[in-house]
This record gives structure tokens, C-alpha cells and sequence, in this order.
């Protein structure tokens, strides 16, 4: 158990300084039933008007941890409760959203109040006791300086991606994070009582397009300068509006298609498409969009998994189109042109590229890349497909 030295006070300011926002994985700009209070898919870090940070200082050995008052999500010093992610993003709007399996106090983001604002990330957090609670079965030693130091249950990884937050960028290694912010080698498995290897060449400052894997729920770091080169809603709204605008039509029924509201995409597997809708649907195997259509399929188990296009009569899965509506998961402001393979979620080129190159933490040891928006398995032999639309004949 660790308590905190001293807090730092300052005057406040007129408008507080954004130091960059975490962002949850897996989730379309919201969570299924919508955000509320500390429950949400994002959370932005702004300067305080009084930090809060804290020091460790006296350690405690408890040999009955269970009688100590330990709390959960209602906490005070709970800034951001973060949810279950969920492949797929949810069933529908009813589906009950969870506290994640993770630790109840996961992770901390500590940010420098003066210029450059750097953040840096630590395992495990303080409570309303202003202490440190580790369990019993997580790994703890004592470092050569005297202080204590150790890991949570399910440890906490991060991952920084080489040359920043863009396309040309190239996957780091993913680390493990102490309670006092070292850097390890990830562990054999992640609740593992041996800790990796110390790696003094690195740092836990979290930088523009860091991850950070709490073992059932990944967060993006969004730096404010990173945020103000990503496309903003109204962008999105915008690129939605000039694809419908272009008046795509089903190349078959000859019907015009439409990319649904921001909002319906959003919520994208609340509702099944129907034939009298204007969803376009997509032929994952050669990326010709049609409208909706319940023949041509090869299985009637599941009809929409091995479809024949009626273009260039390619096989292959069957799905609706949906825009991603998280501005934090692009690399850039390019038009949507590219969807995931199998969720269909679409994006820009160069960030369906950079996504299809992550690998993301999934299990106990695994790693595989994901669609962000929703958090489904990239398909290993085909990871995103060109759409290739078929403008109005008139």
C-alpha cells in the first residue's frame, strides 16, 4: 500500500489547458447506450485549477488487505470509468454496459503543468484514502534506491508507435508499466508473478497515438496537438454528406444508396438493414457496393458469409457499410474509402492501413490487429478492401 506525499497547489486559470484525451477502443464515438457521467468511451484531460498529483512515502505491509475499505467505480478520484470492450461494439442499444474485469483502480496519467505538458503513464491508481492497494497475488519488490514498486494482477501495457501518429509510422514493442512508471518486458503471461526485464532505454511518457492495454479494455493517447490535425465531426458529417451527394447507386437494382446519420452509425449493429433501406452493403472479397439483397449466397447457415457478387462474380462475405464516426481513430482527413475486413466500418485509406498493421493485446499472450471502431479480428489474409461505387447512370 503506498501513500501519497504532498500535493503541488496553483492558481487557476481562465481557460484550462487540454493536455491531450484517452480514448477508448472498439467503441464508434460512443458507447452502446450512450455516454453518461464517468462511463463514457473518451475522456479529455485538462489542466486543474489545483493538481492533485501525488507522491509515494510510507509503504504498509497489511496481512488482512480484505478488512481495508477498498472501493470501485464510485470512487472519488475516479476520473474515468472505463467499459468492457466489446468485439463487434454491442448487440443493440439495450445491451447492458459493464464495469471492465480490469483493475478497479487500473492506471493513473500524471501531466506536467507547464510547457510541454508531457504525460506520462503508471500502473494502478490512488484511492479516496489517497493509498495504493495491490493484491495479493500482484508482483512487488523492493528497488535498489528503497522504494517500493510493483505491477497490477493484469498489468498494465503500453505500446508507442514509431514516428508518430500517422501512416508512415511502424509498430513499437509492447511494454508493461510499474506502479512507479518503469518499463518492463512483458511478462510470460499477463498475471504472472515473475516481472520482466527492466528496460532503462525507455520511458513511460505517453505520446500522440500511444496505447495502453488494461487487459480487457485498449485506450488511445491523443496528444491536444495530435487532436487539432484529426478530422473533427463536422468533417465527417461533411465527407458523409459529399458520398451521398455523389449518388451512388446499387449497380443491380439500379437504387440510389446512402450512408446512414453520424448517430445510426455510431450505434451500427443496433439495427439489421432490410431491402427497402438505402444501407450500402459491400462485397468484402472485390469491394463492389451494392444495395441490400437476399440472394446469390452459397450457405444457408449463415447467408451473408459466402455471397457471389454479381459483378465480377468474386465469393465472398457479404456486409453492411458503416462510417467511423471516432475522430481520434484517424491518421489523417482523407475521404472514407477503405472498410475493414470482416466488420465493414469505413475510413480513410491511410488509416485503414495504419489500424491493419497494430497488434493489439488479446487474451492472456496474444496479439492481432483490430478494427478500432468496433474492436473486431482483422481477417489475416485480407485486413480492409477498396469500395469501388458505382455513380448514378442519369
Amino acid at each position: 500500500m503506498f501513500s501519497p506525499g504532498q500535493e503541488e497547489h496553483c492558481a487557476p486559470t481562465k481557460e484550462p489547458v487540454k493536455y491531450g484525451e484517452l480514448v477508448v477502443l472498439g467503441y464508434n464515438g460512443s458507447l452502446p447506450n450512450g455516454d453518461r457521467g464517468r462511463r463514457k468511451s473518451r475522456f479529455a484531460l485538462y489542466k486543474r485549477a489545483k493538481a492533485n498529483g501525488v507522491k509515494p512515502s510510507t509503504v504498509h505491509i497489511l496481512n488482512t488487505p480484505q478488512a481495508s475499505k477498498i472501493g470501485r467505480s464510485t470512487e472519488g478520484p475516479i476520473d474515468f470509468v472505463v467499459t468492457d470492450t466489446v468485439s463487434g461494439g454491442g448487440e443493440s442499444e439495450d445491451t447492458p454496459i459493464t464495469q471492465s474485469t480490469i483493475s478497479r483502480f487500473a492506471c493513473r496519467v500524471v501531466c506536467e503543468r507547464n510547457p510541454p505538458y508531457t504525460a506520462r503513464i503508471y500502473a494502478a491508481g490512488f484511492d479516496s484514502s489517497k493509498n495504493i492497494f495491490l493484491g495479493e497475488k500482484a508482483a512487488k519488490w523492493k528497488n535498489p534506491d528503497g522504494h517500493m514498486d510493483g505491477l497490477t494482477t493484469n498489468g498494465v501495457l503500453v505500446m508507442h508507435p514509431r514516428g508518430g501518429f500517422t501512416q508512415e509510422s511502424k509498430p513499437g514493442v509492447w511494454r508493461e508499466i510499474s506502479v512507479c512508471g518503469d518499463v518492463y518486458t512483458l511478462r510470460e503471461t499477463r498475471s504472472a508473478l515473475t516481472r520482466g526485464k527492466l528496460v532503462e532505454s525507455e520511458s513511460n511518457v505517453l505520446q500522440d497515438g500511444s496505447l495502453v492495454d488494461l487487459c480487457g479494455a485498449t485506450l488511445l493517447w491523443r496528444t491536444a496537438d495530435g487532436l487539432f490535425h484529426t478530422p473533427t465531426q463536422k468533417h465527417l458529417e461533411a465527407l458523409r454528406q459529399e458520398l451521398n451527394a455523389a449518388r451512388p447507386q446499387c449497380p443491380v437494382g439500379l437504387n440510389t444508396l446512402a450512408f446512414p446519420s453520424m448517430q445510426r452509425c455510431s450505434r451500427a449493429l443496433a439495427s439489421v438493414p432490410t431491402q427497402e433501406d438505402k444501407q450500402p452493403w459491400v462485397y468484402l472479397a472485390c469491394g463492389h457496393v451494392h444495395g441490400y439483397h437476399d440472394w446469390g449466397h452459397r450457405s444457408e447457415r449463415d447467408p451473408n458469409a459466402q455471397r457471389e457478387c454479381p459483378m465480377c462474380r468474386t465469393v465472398g462475405p457479404y456486409v453492411p457499410l458503416w462510417l467511423g464516426c471516432e475522430p481520434a481513430f484517424y491518421v489523417d482527413t482523407g475521404a472514407p474509402t477503405h472498410a475493414f475486413v470482416p466488420c465493414g466500418h469505413v475510413c480513410s485509406e491511410k488509416s485503414a492501413r495504419y489500424w491493419a498493421e497494430i497488434p493489439l493485446p488479446h487474451g492472456t499472450h496474444a496479439f492481432h490487429a483490430a478494427c478500432p471502431f468496433c474492436a473486431t479480428q482483422l481477417n489475416l489474409a485480407q485486413k480492409w478492401a477498396k469500395l469501388i461505387f458505382q455513380g448514378p447512370i442519369d
